[in-house]
């Protein structure tokens, strides 16, 4: 996906400065289609142009419609935002982490978009029907409305990050296989035989905790291999050890 085919729609945006906001952060993120759905701020008010630092060429070619089904006719998934997490959206709402890599699959088929509500009323439930996927950034229950800005910066990184993944980055964070992991494990329960950290009748229960420590973080490719070196190592230094001071017995692991 490139993320010029992903659009960014601000919905009856009321202040300018969220305006300008908005056009540098897409400036940051590499993003390139602002568009407006009848707007209340002046795209040409100074304190617009002030805040959109490097990004003024956005604000100068974003486009103004009138509605929000005007402005995402050709998307293939669209992804609105809000604080609410009544009834109506409860079925499609989810944090942005959860959204952005179904965003990002879409765009591989066509535009997609992010919709931003106006900042003092967010989107009508009308427009959320028109949205596939509704985010919902976590924060205090307290106080849970975020800046227009802070909000598509928030939505804009994370979608990025989906984005712009190299097949290292992918590798790194791809969870390693079953098998992967059950040698991995084979090789460390030896490893902690050896130094008696496993000994007597007790020794199951405990590779049982030591597996569930390490298995619920879903090591990566990379970090299975990095247990294997530490294994690799616990045997070594046991079988050194043993050479220089005689076997180990369970009193002294």
């Amino acid at each position: 996906m490139s993320l010029r085919d992903c659009r960014v729609v601000l919905v009856r945006p009321s202040f300018p400065g969220n305006v300008g906001a908005t056009a540098r952060v897409m400036r940051n993120f590499g993003y390139r289609q602002l568009t407006l759905v009848a707007p209340k701020a002046d795209l040409n008010d100074r304190e617009a142009r002030r805040l959109s630092t490097h990004g003024e060429e956005i604000l100068d070619q974003a486009r103004v419609v009138d509605s929000l089904a005007e402005a995402i006719a050709d998307c293939v998934m669209v992804a609105g935002t809000s604080a609410r997490t009544g009834k109506l959206i409860r079925g499609q709402s989810g944090p942005p982490e959860a959204i952005m890599p179904q965003l990002a699959t879409a765009a591989s088929s066509g535009p997609v978009a992010l919709v931003f509500g106006p900042e003092t009323n967010g989107l009508t439930n009308e427009e959320v029907t028109c949205c596939h996927h509704l985010i919902t950034i976590p924060a205090d229950p307290a106080y849970p409305a975020l800046n227009l800005a802070q909000a598509v910066t928030i939505c804009l990184y994370l979608l990025r990050r989906e984005c712009v993944q190299t097949p290292e980055m992918r590798a790194i964070a791809r969870p390693a296989s079953f098998a992967d992991q059950e040698r991995m494990f084979e090789h460390l329960r030896g490893a902690l035989e050896e130094i008696h950290f496993l000994y007597g009748p007790k020794a199951d229960a405990l590779m049982h905790s030591v597996r569930h420590v390490i298995g619920r973080s879903s090591p990566t490719d990379m970090e299975v291999g990095v247990l294997f070196g530490l294994a690799r190592q616990i045997r070594w230094y046991a079988a050194h050890h043993r050479q220089s001071t005689g076997p180990l017995t369970p009193e002294q692991h």
